[in-house]
């Protein structure tokens, strides 16, 4: 069996895991490879199993990096409360003896296909697992954009920019800008105003097999800027089309079906309720 440790190199027990994880499968006859989350170019392919040494950050470097392959990732948390990370660091060996005997599920995730045109030629692809967002990169805020989903126009948006969230995406950005939060494995996209001009625009559900557009508006006071997961950024033109469409690869996640992502919820939402009746302080 071939294994592939995707580690984050700023967290400091990262390295040590690595290690441990490394020593053990090795007694085991596998063989492993090390992929750093600082982008260390390696061949990602064939392997038949990846561990993600980190957070959700380094859950979602290491799904655009292998969802191409269909290779299932075991996603450890090393940093603090994870909506995708949700496998203690103490637990890797046995979740991953429970995966390799067939005994626990995998739980596929949506992914977006993100694609910039700029006239004929395509300038930018990269698919993500969070969300896309356009927004300004300048000092003014307020950018303008179209959006339409098949041929339906669904909007002329002035706001602080739009983020297009997958279902496990929905915890992330999306919920902190109003948006729903949606079960991890439906089938589905968010596409939600930021700080919208008019209260007229609400956060839309969209069908995850109908692309969407999103035109750059010809007169914009600020620049404009894509950003995928959070973590690769895009400069926009004037005039330029994003096409968000479902990918046909999914994110493969063990151990991380729907009772971990709703424990995971209803810590973090009962962590805000308690900050919030204690007036903000950490207790």
């Amino acid at each position: 069996m071939k294994v592939l440790l995707i580690i984050n190199t700023q967290k400091p027990a990262a390295a040590a895991l690595a290690s441990e994880i490394r020593d053990a499968l090795d007694r085991k006859g596998c063989t492993t490879a090390l992929c750093s989350f600082d982008g260390a170019a390696i061949v990602t392919s064939g392997f038949d199993v990846a561990f993600s040494l980190g957070g959700d950050g380094t859950v979602l470097f290491a799904a655009r990096t292998i969802a191409a392959f269909g290779t299932p990732i075991i996603p450890l948390n090393l940093g603090t409360l994870g909506f995708i990370a949700s496998v203690h660091p103490s637990q890797w060996l046995d979740v991953f003896s429970k995966w390799h005997e067939g005994k626990l599920t995998v739980s596929e995730r949506l992914m977006l296909d993100v694609r910039v045109e700029r006239g004929a030629a395509t300038v930018f692809m990269l698919p993500g697992l969070n969300d896309a967002v356009i927004s300004a990169s300048g000092i003014a805020k307020t950018i303008r954009l179209d959006a339409w989903t098949e041929d339906t126009h669904i909007g002329s948006y002035r706001s602080d920019g739009l983020i297009a969230a997958t279902p496990t995406g929905s915890t992330a950005y999306s919920s902190s800008a109003g948006g729903p939060i949606i079960d991890p494995e439906i089938e589905a996209v968010i596409l939600n105003p930021i700080c919208p001009f008019t209260m007229l625009y609400r956060p839309i559900v969209l069908p995850a097999e109908r692309p969407i557009r999103i035109k750059i508006g010809t007169e914009q006071r600020s620049g404009v800027l894509l950003t995928i997961d959070g973590q690769v950024t895009e400069p926009l033109e004037p005039g330029d089309l994003v096409v968000i469409r479902q990918s046909a690869n999914k994110a493969r996640l063990v151990a991380c079906d729907r009772t971990a992502f709703y424990k995971a919820l209803h810590s973090k939402l009962a962590g805000a309720v308690s900050k919030n009746a204690g007036g903000g302080r950490d207790a």
